[in-house]
């Protein structure tokens, strides 16, 4: 059964916050008609919300349908809550999936160590768990209120109402708990790419450590000017090599020296004895 809006005596704030589908969940009453907007993820179609807006006035309850712009009859309290029932169990399964996909991605981590997908991975998830918990929060909201006001209404089921309650709660506290998780990944994710970075940065200063007496002694030797030692000595090769390791050990020995007293600090070097 359709009804036009002007059939129903909707107040114009109200009508308007019903037909704005970017509307946060919330709930209203003045008189004897009551207004719930429920803004939850969609897991349908390309949308990533979808807004539902209720009317309820005196034991009848209405749906707004956005495409048509009418208020169509759904039923009861009864049919309400099997209908936002529906659709948040739904929403509890995704939430629950999206937990043991977060934990496949922790032992890949673990497992195979830093990959290069792993951050598109964890954005995906990142935002889609924020965007449950901060939707749900406002719905948690609205459906309290919501059972607040029609506790005392025989037509309320108190024991489906309190069970879709806890269900959004559930579904709250599991997106929250998700976004932990997702922010102690990325910090380990971060500490992984860290001490990859430390290791090449590492080995690219033994490289240069190397290479500089090599490229001070040819550099010396390259030049041309006059009266450079070793020019017109037959064993001036063999002696330009001999300096330039001994410019090797110069360079490396302290290093190495100042490498192993770090190692030891760090307990490295302790034994159990």
């Amino acid at each position: 059964m359709s009804i036009e809006n002007e059939d129903i005596r909707v107040d114009e704030r109200f009508l308007e916050d019903i037909k704005s589908e970017s509307h946060p969940s919330r709930f209203e009453t003045e008189g004897e008609v009551s207004v719930l907007i429920i803004r939850i993820p969609s897991l349908e179609g390309d949308r990533n919300i979808v807004s539902y807006s209720f009317l309820i006035e005196g034991e009848r309850c209405y749906m707004y349908d956005h495409r048509s712009e009418r208020f169509k009859e759904i039923g009861t309290l009864s049919d309400l809550h099997r209908f936002l029932h529906g659709r948040v169990s739904r929403l509890l399964k995704y939430i629950q999936q999206v937990h043991y996909d977060i934990e496949a991605l922790e032992e890949h981590l673990y497992d195979e160590g830093v990959g290069s997908e792993f951050m598109q991975v964890w954005l995906e998830h990142k935002k889609g768990v924020s965007l449950v918990h901060r939707l749900m929060f406002h719905a948690v909201l609205a459906m309290e209120l919501f059972i607040g006001h029609f506790k005392r209404r025989e037509d309320l089921d108190d024991l489906d109402y309190a069970d879709l309650l806890e269900h959004m709660n559930r579904i709250k506290d599991l997106s929250y708990s998700a976004l932990q998780k997702l922010d102690n990944l990325y910090d380990f994710y971060r500490a992984k790419v860290d001490e990859r970075i430390n290791k090449n940065m590492y080995l690219l200063t033994v490289i240069s450590a190397i290479f500089l007496p090599m490229t001070l002694v040819t550099g010396f030797f390259g030049m041309n000017t006059g009266g450079l030692p070793l020019t017109d000595d037959p064993d001036g090769t063999i002696k330009a090599v001999v300096i330039t390791l001994l410019l090797e050990a110069l360079f490396l020995i302290p290093f190495l020296l100042l490498r192993k007293k770090g190692f030891k600090r760090y307990g490295g070097g302790r034994s159990d004895t």
